[in-house]
């Protein structure tokens, strides 16, 4: 499962990092937050470094449909419906400045940023009223969309909301330009290097990796979810798995971005490719660790791109993780109230770019005194927070049942036969809970518990990895942390 985006890329490879450095800013992180916040503190002097625990591209970003919006789906109604027009209008306000810095780059880059309308649309009948909704609020919010019902494609449309200029790029060409735009500025990045602590010591910020301490004055967190549980932000989010695919259609293809109103998500977009148009197509999204089989939801993706664009060849699929703010704004700000020196980003549900541009205004905006004006809507510790604490209190209710019934689920649990080629099972082993597998004919066994909050891991049988279904954490059959909260391996 390889993003058509990594497909070829061409990105060097960079050194671990060298223990018992100082800087002014550490960014932990390098996707598209962690980077532009880097370039942009660079470019003001500050001496900062990138940490990255694999490599350039490693996650969302990268992953991602790689579309530049305002028009987010259902997005609009839903903070609008929870916080109000007005911090509806601040919220654009932000991804208004995201998508011009990003724009900019790019074009300053010579990177490709195809401007097409974006459009959220009604599969069915009863979405209709959802995308009236999103027309309502985001003509309230200053945005100029429109109402409309006669589209020319394969599948069906009831009604879009649409906006006009948007655009969407390849992500993997922006981000490798951003890095060597920070390393142009003297930032160093440092690739291999998972961050796993963080303390404070004389002042200062300590880090510890899996190749020593780094120091620094500020702490930037760019890593998806907060991986430092201060200020239980994995609490505050729920994790999200969605599917894209790359496909060859023969004749012609949609030309504008198109995401549906409701569930299951379909979202689509053409990528320009050399050797003619790709359609990519995503969606069938479902909570980490929590939905049975991933691959009956990659199924039913592809099952719906053959229906509606019969003879369409499968070049690539992959997989991306999102985390959906309870508040449904996005968290930007201090990790614990009051103290600037370590700050976040998170929580932009699955619109990362727009999103993440205005995420590193923010965080560079704070570390050099010139916030912009819209960024106390995305603060981490707004007043208003207390509006979120039901729907926190239900995702937490989740949580709780998940860890039980995980917990639950292996007594009595003892198979020890193999598993067959591609699967994996939970079992006790004596008092110990077991995750076996087997992938390429090497059968593994780790445990099966998560070292960030003791959940019992999940097998994805889509992506073969182990998943957790309290706050997202995913490991490789060995054992190694793909992402999320957990900054440890599952131990053999």
């Amino acid at each position: 499962m390889t993003s058509l985006w990594l497909n070829n890329a061409e990105v060097p490879a960079r050194l671990r990092l060298t223990a018992g450095s100082r800087f002014d800013t550490v960014v932990i992180g390098a996707g598209l937050v962690g980077l532009a916040t880097a370039l942009l503190l660079a470019e003001q002097g500050r001496e900062v470094a990138v940490l990255e625990a694999r490599r350039v591209g490693a996650g969302t970003t990268a992953a991602s449909t790689a579309k530049i919006s305002l028009l987010q789906g259902t997005r609009a109604q839903a903070i609008a419906g929870r916080h109000g027009i007005a911090s509806l209008s601040r919220y654009i306000a932000g991804n208004v400045e995201g998508l011009d810095w990003l724009l900019n780059f790019c074009a300053g880059h010579d990177i490709d940023a195809q401007r097409v309308p974006a459009l959220t649309y009604a599969q069915n009948q009863s979405e209709t009223a959802a995308v009236r909704a999103e027309f309502e609020a985001t003509r309230a919010a200053g945005l100029p969309t429109e109402l409309v019902d006669d589209i020319d494609v394969p599948f069906p449309i009831h009604s879009a909301v649409r906006l006009r200029e948007q655009a969407q790029i390849d992500p993997m060409a922006m981000l490798a330009a951003l890095a060597a735009d920070v390393e142009s500025h003297g930032a160093p990045i440092f690739e291999s290097t998972r961050a796993q602590s963080l303390h404070h010591r004389d002042g200062e910020v300590v880090i510890g990796t899996e190749h020593g301490e780094v120091s620094a004055a500020n702490v930037v967190v760019a890593t998806g979810t907060p991986i430092f549980d201060r200020g239980g932000f994995f609490a505050r989010l729920t994790a999200q798995r969605s599917y894209l695919s790359a496909w060859r259609v023969p004749g012609p293809v949609p030309q504008e971005m198109y995401i549906s109103a409701g569930r299951p998500i379909r979202s689509l977009r053409v990528f320009p490719a050399e050797d003619g148009d790709v359609l990519l197509v995503g969606g069938s999204g479902h909570d980490v660790g929590r939905d049975g089989s991933a691959t009956a939801h990659v199924q039913q993706l592809l099952d719906w791109t053959g229906r509606w664009f019969p003879g369409a060849e499968l070049l690539h699929r992959w997989s991306a993780q999102d985390y959906h703010p309870v508040g449904e704004l996005p968290y930007v700000g201090p990790l614990l109230p009051g103290r600037d020196n370590v700050l976040v980003a998170t929580g932009f549900a699955k619109w990362g770019l727009t999103n993440g541009a205005a995420a590193a205004l923010a965080l560079a905006g704070r570390l050099t005194g010139k916030r912009p004006p819209w960024a106390g809507t995305l603060s981490t510790w707004r007043l208003n927070e207390v509006t979120s604490v039901l729907a926190g209190a239900k995702s937490n209710a989740a949580v709780a049942r998940y860890m039980t019934t995980g917990w639950l689920r292996l007594v009595g649990a003892g198979d020890h036969t193999v598993p067959p080629e591609g699967c994996g099972r939970t079992e006790r082993h004596g008092l110990r809970p077991t995750a076996v597998s087997t992938v390429d004919g090497v059968t593994t066994e780790v445990s099966a518990v998560c070292p960030h909050l003791h959940g019992i891991v999940q097998w994805n049988d889509a992506e073969r990895t182990w998943d957790c279904p309290l706050h997202g954490s995913r490991f490789a059959p060995d054992g190694t942390v793909l992402e999320g909260p957990a900054t440890e391996p599952l131990p053999r």
